[in-house]
């Protein structure tokens, strides 16, 4: 009788568990469902706001973001002072299969030919011509010959908007400086890990002439502070701000991304995020041109990061130790 009565004890205990872990599933599963449901509904709305349509002209038909490798320009505008400049540009390629990032950085004086001016400029002017974006994704296609399927552009009140929205960045400083922020107030960022606000944020990426590496240690700046925002944007904990961070976006920002298409973006970081997220250099050298400073990016570097790219859309997952290797190799002969 004694045993029997264990017995139903153990197994109701059993059943107490089952219960707890299936509710605890539904909670999650049901929660999932609402903020993705809640990301949709926000992006919607913003849709009007943020939406600019732009059909990249090597594709016949929609990307399944999902399944195939695709390209995003992030470019970072100045229009402060009536100015409309490129100030960061980012190339980056995902293939979601092999789950390898590549994020390549132009530095913003890079001196580049416009087709449709007939003459060489920075490539961070041509955002300012007639096709705005569209000009400047022609050019950095011309540039690197690798096909563009998206772009999104944030100018610098929508960049220290989403920073704040979401709590602020953690970034590893590369050595101590000091920098003057928006508003005229000046800042000391010390080497070592530091929190920063969204002014904070700006002002650390757009510092160039006290980093010992000129542009390319700017670029390694914006690509570490880029991959905090989408790391954190990302993360279940900052879902709960969607709303929030969408009104940013839809007052800040344009893409060709379908907003309806956002939350399979979210998914699909998040499945990605620990997989390979390699940083790309454009070598070069800086030259005074005409009184003016240019950046001319060596023409080795701009075939290597190209070629790295292109296979990567191409579907193929990218051994990295063995191309750095090859590449030490190659400039030791």
């Amino acid at each position: 009788m004694a045993k029997t009565t264990r017995l139903k004890r153990t197994k109701k205990k059993k059943n107490n568990w089952k219960l707890f872990f299936l509710t605890l599933l539904l909670f999650i599963l049901g929660g999932t469902g609402y903020w993705a449901y809640d990301i949709l509904t926000s992006s919607q709305e913003a849709s009007k706001k943020i939406y600019e349509a732009y059909e990249p002209s090597h594709r016949d038909e929609d990307i399944r973001i999902s399944k195939e490798p695709f390209s995003v320009l992030l470019a970072g505008i100045d229009n402060q002072g009536g100015a409309r400049r490129a100030d960061m540009l980012m190339l980056v390629t995902v293939n979601p299969k092999t789950e390898q990032v590549f994020m390549l950085s132009i530095p913003r004086d890079s001196r580049v030919y416009v087709p449709e001016k007939g003459y060489k400029t920075k490539i961070n002017h041509t955002y300012g011509y007639k096709g705005g974006i569209k000009s400047t994704i022609e050019v950095t296609e011309e540039l690197l010959d690798v096909p563009i399927d998206y772009f999104v552009t944030t100018n610098f009140q929508g960049f220290r908007d989403i920073v704040d929205t979401l709590g602020g960045i953690t970034v590893d400083v590369p050595f101590t400086f000091r920098e003057v922020m928006t508003g005229g107030k000046y800042k000391t960022f010390y080497k070592g890990p530091m929190e920063l606000n969204g002014n904070e944020a700006l002002a650390y990426v757009r510092m160039r002439k006290k980093d010992p590496k000129g542009d390319l240690g700017r670029n390694e700046r914006q690509q570490q502070v880029i991959k905090e925002i989408i790391g954190k944007s990302t993360s279940f904990g900052s879902i709960i701000k969607i709303d929030d961070v969408m009104n940013d976006l839809g007052e800040n920002v344009k893409t060709n991304i379908r907003p309806s298409r956002m939350l399979e973006f979210v998914r699909l970081y998040q499945n990605i995020k620990d997989g390979q997220i390699e940083n790309l250099k454009l070598e070069g050298n800086s030259r005074t041109i005409r009184g003016v400073s240019y950046y001319i990016p060596s023409e080795t570097s701009i075939e290597d990061n190209a070629t790295m790219m292109k296979r990567s859309l191409s579907g193929e997952k990218i051994d990295i130790e063995q191309e750095q290797n090859s590449t030490v190799t190659k400039s030791s002969h």
